[in-house]
């Protein structure tokens, strides 16, 4: 037997989106006070060309993210933390640079930030948020922002119509060796949602970049509203995860 959340879904009727905004506000509203806040769960990432890492992920919407990557004694972290990435390696902090995580946006802050800090984000991130237009997804109706019809080379987000859940992103990001070069484009897609509490979360994930696969993610013991130390997204000092491993 089907659970509520997707019996409920699928009786969702919204109406079509004249803007990008709208339709930002439109997965706002549709998950208003039910989209837990935080999110843990262990990753396998593979790879095409090396084996696969084990990394323990923890999120907090919105805005924050720290992935721990084993074996944990080497103290190797990434933090995506609102327009920022720091990295830590050896428990020293090595890497920070401006970059958001577009992923995060559009996968989980969304439904927990205002709409307009939202859509202020994605178009500071290039996409055009006056573009909308009606698409398919594996044969699931899908909304598109940010591109014409057989656009594929321009920034742009996919959301599921009737759930209205993210499921593509494809952006076009600065080649960094030759900035004469055309832009790289990465394109992802979450896959396989089920849900989570009152809403939904997607246990893959796969990661393209110019139209070849790099990198694909699996989740497990995945929980919602884990709580989680003051700490842990600290950007200047590491911090252990204190709910890795806890029950």
């Amino acid at each position: 037997m089907r659970s509520l959340a997707v019996l409920l879904a699928l009786l969702a009727v919204h109406p079509a989106p004249k803007s990008g905004r709208e339709l930002i506000s439109q997965m706002h509203a549709r998950y208003a006070g039910k989209w837990y806040h935080t999110l843990t769960f262990t990753q396998t990432t593979s790879f095409p060309d090396h084996p696969a890492e084990t990394w323990y992920e923890a999120g907090t919407i919105p805005g924050k993210l720290r992935i721990d990557i084993a074996p944990l004694d080497s103290m190797t972290a990434i933090m995506f933390i609102g327009d920022s990435t720091v990295v830590f390696k050896g428990g020293k902090r090595v890497a920070a640079r401006q970059d958001r995580n577009l992923l995060m946006t559009l996968g989980f802050d969304v439904y927990g930030q205002s709409p307009d800090t939202t859509a202020a984000q994605l178009e500071a991130s290039g996409i055009d948020l006056s573009k909308v237009r009606e698409d398919r997804w594996n044969g699931t109706k899908v909304w598109v922002v940010g591109a014409d019809k057989g656009d594929t080379a321009s920034s742009q987000f996919w959301i599921e119509q009737n759930r209205l859940l993210f499921v593509r992103l494809i952006e076009a990001r600065p080649n960094q060796k030759d900035s004469t070069a055309a832009p790289n484009l990465l394109d992802v897609t979450f896959e396989n949602y089920q849900p989570l509490a009152k809403a939904w979360v997607s246990p893959k994930v796969v990661i393209k970049l110019n139209g070849k696969e790099i990198q694909r993610e699996e989740y497990r013991d995945i929980r919602a509203d884990t709580p989680l130390q003051p700490d842990l997204y600290d950007t200047e000092t590491y911090h252990k995860a204190d709910w890795i491993g806890a029950k």
